[in-house]
């Protein structure tokens, strides 16, 4: 048994101790969380940081079989032109693939993250995923818009989704402007109520131009990469009201990105009662399109608000605690408590795993870090985080 001591415990879930003590087994789950001067843990041998200690992060939202792109995308392209670097880029001997793969792995648990929503389209990161301390739940993405390609590409994901772990995968469409209404509407036959589904939405103000009035950046990137867009006809609403109803209704929904994201679409979202939760990745959206969501917008939502990392390909790093200096840099009236929220519980929540981690709670592995270098339970850009469990 360790016993852990720290300046500040916050468990997430309750409130923060003053130089409180956590007990861990040897696999990490917790025995149980004391006061400094608790008689249970008086005579034990501590493990004593200066710093604050909290539970480790959930990266809601990453592509990790894009590893190898790191530094082979520009920035500030806009998301069509982006999309057109990846696709046309992507292709890498499997081996450099799988490499990347595992120093992306091994870099994320380092950065003290204890669970990632991943997005694929091949079985590359199985092997990985299925030795990784991280715990994975992997959405094998279905996208396609000529109505002949639409069981095709669900059976084609369907095979993919079999390589992982079963109890932690499913298939989600990829995002509304790569998915013809026939294939959200396959998709909704095709899928069980238990799956949970994980979307790129409004990344980029061209989608909402799309479908509302078939217009911008993504009809010229559908000509360039030679697809048929004949599908997409003006809805005079933005692309998450119209893409939202024919998604089957009682399954957990993570939007991502939601960049461009409007008070009428939280709206319309919220009054079709649906379990959703939205994923902010600032880094991956200051780099494609310069601009971050407008969080001002979600914060009545905050207990649905978690935090991903995008991929390599639009990211130098992936870090959550990164992810959380950006927004705390950018949005003076998010304060630490609550950007850990997003951190932890919540993309917990989110991925179907709040029973086993998200925050230090007896029985719980959430997974320990230590950050040190904060005034005031405020982050700022010389915070440093140190994995303890």
């Amino acid at each position: 048994m360790r016993y852990i001591s720290a300046s500040i415990v916050v468990p997430v879930v309750g409130n923060f101790l003053k130089n409180g003590v956590v007990a861990i087994d040897e696999s990490g789950v917790v025995k149980g969380i004391y006061e400094q001067n608790d008689v249970a843990v008086l005579d034990e041998e501590k493990e004593v940081y200066e710093g604050i200690l909290i539970p480790a992060f959930v990266n809601a939202h990453c592509h990790i079989e894009l590893s190898h792109m790191l530094d082979k995308t520009q920035k500030g392209l806009g998301l069509p032109r982006f999309l057109s670097e990846v696709m046309k880029g992507r292709a890498a001997d499997e081996s450099e693939i799988m490499g990347q793969i595992a120093l992306a792995d091994e870099l994320m648990w380092k950065n003290g993250i204890q669970a990632v929503g991943d997005h694929v389209n091949t079985p590359y990161s199985a092997e990985v995923k299925a030795h990784s301390k991280i715990v994975y739940h992997t959405f094998v993405e279905i996208m396609g818009l000529n109505k002949e390609d639409i069981q095709p590409r669900i059976d084609a994901a369907r095979d993919t989704e079999f390589y992982f772990d079963a109890n932690h995968a499913s298939i989600t469409p990829h995002a509304p402007y790569s998915c013809s209404k026939e294939l959200f509407k396959a998709f909704k036959r095709a899928v069980s109520e238990d799956n949970i589904f994980s979307i790129h939405n409004q990344e980029s103000d061209e989608e909402n131009k799309l479908f509302r009035y078939r217009e911008g950046g993504f009809l010229d990137f559908y000509k360039e990469m030679g697809f048929d867009a004949e599908g997409f006809k003006a809805q005079a609403r933005n692309s998450v009201q119209s893409y939202l109803p024919h998604l089957p209704k009682n399954n957990r929904l993570i939007l991502v990105h939601n960049t461009f994201t409007s008070l009428k679409d939280i709206d319309f979202i919220n009054r079709q009662d649906r379990d959703v939760y939205y994923c902010i990745c600032p880094k991956a959206n200051l780099y494609i399109e310069g601009k971050l969501p407008k969080i001002l917008n979600f914060i009545p939502d905050r207990a649905k608000m978690v935090l991903g990392t995008d991929s390599l390909a639009s990211n130098d790093g992936l870090s959550i605690l990164e992810e959380m200096k950006v927004l705390a840099s950018h949005f003076e009236h998010l304060d630490f408590l609550q950007l850990l929220q997003w951190a932890t519980i919540n993309g917990a929540r989110a991925l179907g795993l709040e029973d086993v981690m998200g925050s230090i709670e007896v029985s719980k592995r959430p997974g320990l870090l230590l950050l040190q270098g904060m005034n005031n339970l405020r982050i700022h850009d010389r915070v440093t985080l140190q994995r303890i469990a």
